[in-house]
């Protein structure tokens, strides 16, 4: 079944923040020390998610038989300490459950919120092989630039862009 795509409600909070930490879990396992994982939570996320979605944050999610199975978030481009911002808007999040993987979830949120052709930035895991050929795909390429997250275990990033 295809996925629904609709904007986040802060109803939506606690099903977000489960798809969010369970899609880390997934994917970022085998990246971060175990460390990180003693503070980030499902709880510490629920919490967050319930302060963003309250607060308005422009979240688009994807559903299969009326559960959130991916969200998209994007807006405009934001410089960091080290780098300025190459392009007007950027992916800020794109998560989908493994589960969902291959299902038209994650092309149709970016679709949503970055259509095809928007110039845009965003940052991705330097080991993550299946987001960025899903990105390559869709037309982001890297530009050099490239980061390592200290938020995150000390992920190392790279920008894509496109």
């Amino acid at each position: 079944m295809p996925p629904t795509l609709r904007p986040a409600t802060p109803a939506d909070a606690t099903a977000c923040a489960l798809v969010h930490h369970t899609a880390w879990v997934e994917t970022y396992s085998r990246l971060l020390p175990a460390s990180f994982w003693e503070t980030s939570t499902l709880e510490a996320r629920t919490e967050r998610w319930t302060r963003w979605l309250d607060a308005g944050t422009p979240v688009t999610v994807a559903e299969v038989d009326g559960r959130v199975v991916g969200f998209a978030i994007a807006g405009p481009a934001r410089p960091d300490d080290e780098h300025e911002v190459v392009r007007d808007r950027e992916l800020y999040a794109l998560y989908v459950l493994a589960a969902h993987h291959g299902t038209g979830a994650g092309q149709a949120l970016l679709d949503a919120v970055m259509p095809p052709g928007t110039p845009a930035q965003l940052w991705v895991a330097a080991d993550n092989p299946r987001a960025r050929a899903f990105y390559a795909r869709n037309g982001f390429e890297p530009d050099g630039a490239t980061a390592t997250d200290d938020h995150f275990g000390g992920l190392a990033e790279v920008r894509l862009v496109r």
